[in-house]
């Protein structure tokens, strides 16, 4: 089952990245260290490991459908950087599994620079590796939910330029904002702060498929709840942008590297990505 939680190194960069280990909330599950338990990562603790058992056993598929959506996610970032965009702004990235977004970005170009977000103080251990090349790379801890808080940061915008185009990421973290956080206020305050050219790169977990009601509950006593929307719900993230072609559509099948197994046709996960004209 892996080890038991991050050892005392990594609880000592935490405090070096100004957050003490006791800051770090492992009474309850978080979505990022769930996600990254069912990648097969290590960085997570006994409770989110309880959690993403309790998922896997109501959704069979949810270690096929995180490995789809890292993959779209790998395919997403290929197609934006090839298009000319060289600024990401990645909220919700959680723990980094190789490869990442600044790998696979500067694989395509090396001069991508990357400002990382996310609301878990244990993506912060990782801030050392990921801003190994100075000034092209920040680690940020902030909330989705107070998108202005994150367009004024002095990190985000010590490697982001808001005059030049941005590929925004919101990869399998907005259905963590509930209804009453107003979920398409956070992607409009974000999508208007960007200038055209930029791009939207958005998947959202969903039960079109298959009756996962039963996968709200691994998330009960998250610290974030777990909502799933359909389609139409998810199409309406991307007003104000351009869907470019397959438009938004179930992980597997957005330009895929090869045909999709049987099984990955049933992976409850939309995706799209998305160019804002003007």
């Amino acid at each position: 089952m892996g080890r038991t939680g991050p050892s005392r190194r990594e609880e000592r960069s935490v405090t070096q990245n100004g957050f003490r280990a006791d800051e770090i909330d492992t009474s309850r599950p978080h979505p990022a260290r769930i996600y990254d338990y069912l990648l097969g990562g290590k960085d997570n603790y006994q409770v989110d490991r309880e959690a993403g058992e309790q998922l896997i056993g109501v959704a069979p598929e949810a270690r096929i459908g995180v490995q789809a959506n890292r993959a779209f996610l790998q395919r997403a970032v290929r197609h934006v950087v090839g298009a000319g965009v060289r600024q990401i702004l990645d909220i919700g990235t959680g723990l980094p599994t190789s490869p990442n977004v600044h790998e696979i970005a500067r694989a395509v170009s090396p001069d991508v620079r990357i400002a990382y977000v996310d609301n878990d103080p244990i993506v912060n251990t990782h801030a050392a590796t990921l801003m190994s090349e100075a000034g092209t790379t920040s680690v940020v801890l902030a909330d989705l939910r107070d998108p202005q808080a994150i367009l004024d940061h002095p990190d985000v915008h010590r490697v982001i330029d808001f005059d030049q185009p941005v590929a925004l990421l919101l990869v399998a973290i907005l259905h963590f904002v509930t209804e009453a956080e107003q979920p398409g206020r956070i992607v409009a305050t974000l999508r208007d702060a960007l200038p055209a050219g930029s791009h939207l790169v958005l998947s959202h977990a969903t039960s079109d498929f298959a009756d996962r009601r039963e996968t709200v509950t691994a998330y009960s006593n998250a610290t974030a709840s777990m909502n799933l929307r359909d389609r139409a719900e998810i199409e309406r993230f991307f007003d104000g942008f351009e869907l470019i072609e397959p438009g938004v559509a179930q992980v597997p099948f957005w330009r895929p590297d090869s045909e999709p197994t049987r099984e990955e046709r049933e992976i409850g996960f939309y995706g799209g990505v998305a160019v804002k004209r003007a």
